[in-house]
């Protein structure tokens, strides 16, 4: 690839090779070469696995119960979020010294926008390159990065890249490398998308990019169709939108994160009435985010037990949403992954991170979504709010069968 063609692929999704495995086990080189799992506790879930544990199918996520069946040998070590934020705040920072434009994403990966940067510090790839020696000096993990013109095949590019690797995907490039692959591989093309797109016969990126536009919207919709052909083309335009997320519920900007927690008023272990306090909250924090006109990727949740021990979760959706229910949904998901049946919670809270101004937002479709679905509502509740007060409009679930209200939430901006 020239020089020329190199500065055409400005981008750079910097990924962190099995993170927070990594960041366990940096410092105990006997476990270097064996299966390793952090979290994952009698009750628990997997937080990581190192690519051994990975090996025998063990993945972040799954029932610690799970992993033990299937990787019995593992072994298994506590998670430290005060060292895995305090090395995630490292990386970024490394990522700042490179270019303002940083985009976080989640605590082990960002995008990087490298066009200011590449008088000072050479071409993407150089730079891409400079990074990773970077980080495995200073923090003696490693990392892979894609480089391309866009956000989507830069986040594919560094999955091509693992581990530790760096791999360039061109403008010219684009029909070799995407085309004969999976439609679940391109960027926020989930399970149920996927599945629905194979069923109508798009079973790789290249049916899509060879379906003409109008063919596709008259199958998918008319955004979902022409979102989908200009991934297919790694035509996207999606910019990279400086700023960091919170270190497991802690930091970040103020300005780019909004929050609500609730304090019961007895510790509480009945899923049912923290599901409850959930949608409270997340209702809250959805309807301050609409007025301001923001939306946002990352979903985390806090929970703190009876005997005051205090955790944090978070998941990054595919798009930016201030949407209640698909907020509501990835909290839940959040609080069912902790497997905490019926342990009693003194507090939940709900935090809506890298927030971004609404208009900037390039809203996927998805297949099947009514022409007015739950944004609409969300408005029109928030239209009733304004007329006749907060208390006008709620969801069902959150009136008790007297029909009064649930409880208030104490927020936090």
């Amino acid at each position: 690839m020239s020089a020329e063609e190199e500065l055409a692929t400005p981008i750079l999704h910097v990924d962190m090779d099995a993170f927070y495995a990594s960041v366990a086990t940096r410092d105990r080189p006997d476990l270097q070469q064996v299966p390793v799992i952090v979290g994952g506790g009698y009750r628990g879930v997997v937080l990581a696995a190192n690519y051994p544990a990975r090996a025998f199918g063990v993945r972040s996520g799954m029932p610690g119960t799970r992993a033990r069946r299937l990787c019995p040998q593992a072994v298994r070590l506590p998670a430290d979020h005060e060292l895995f934020g305090a090395v995630s705040a490292a990386v970024m920072e490394a990522f700042r010294r490179v270019t303002p434009r940083v985009e976080a994403v989640s605590l082990d990966e960002a995008f990087l926008d490298v066009r200011g940067a590449t008088r000072r510090l050479g071409g993407p790839r150089e730079i891409a390159e400079e990074l990773r020696a970077r980080i495995h000096d200073e923090q003696r993990i490693t990392c892979s990065v894609g480089v391309a013109a866009s956000i989507s095949v830069a986040k594919l590019a560094s999955r091509l890249a693992k581990p530790d690797g760096v791999v360039v995907v061109g403008p010219e490039e684009i029909v070799e490398v995407l085309h004969p692959r999976d439609v679940g591989d391109l960027y926020g093309v989930g399970e149920k998308t996927r599945t629905v797109l194979h069923g109508l016969g798009f079973l790789t990126v290249g049916d899509l990019a060879r379906t003409p536009v109008q063919e596709l919207q008259h199958k998918v919709g008319r955004a979902l169709g022409r979102q989908l052909h200009d991934l297919a083309w790694g035509t996207d335009r999606r910019e990279v939108t400086p700023g960091r997320v919170s270190v497991f519920g802690h930091g970040g900007d103020p300005d780019r994160s909004m929050g609500a927690q609730r304090t019961f008023g007895r510790d509480q272990h009945e899923r049912e009435v923290v599901l409850r306090e959930l949608l409270t909250l997340t209702a809250g924090v959805a309807r301050r985010m609409r007025a301001k006109g923001v939306a946002g990727r990352t979903v985390a949740i806090t929970v703190r037990f009876a005997d005051f021990r205090t955790i944090s979760r978070s998941h990054t959706i595919a798009e930016a949403s201030d949407v209640t229910q698909e907020l509501y949904q990835a909290a839940v998901a959040l609080y069912d992954a902790l497997g905490l049946q019926r342990t009693p919670l003194r507090l939940v809270g709900v935090r809506v991170e890298g927030l971004v101004p609404r208009e900037s937002v390039h809203r996927q479709g998805l297949l099947g979504e009514r022409e007015h679905g739950w944004s609409d509502a969300d408005r029109a509740v928030d239209r009733a709010a304004q007329r006749f007060g907060r208390s006008a409009v709620r969801p069902a679930s959150l009136l008790d069968p007297s029909g009064r209200q649930s409880g208030s939430a104490r927020g936090s901006a």
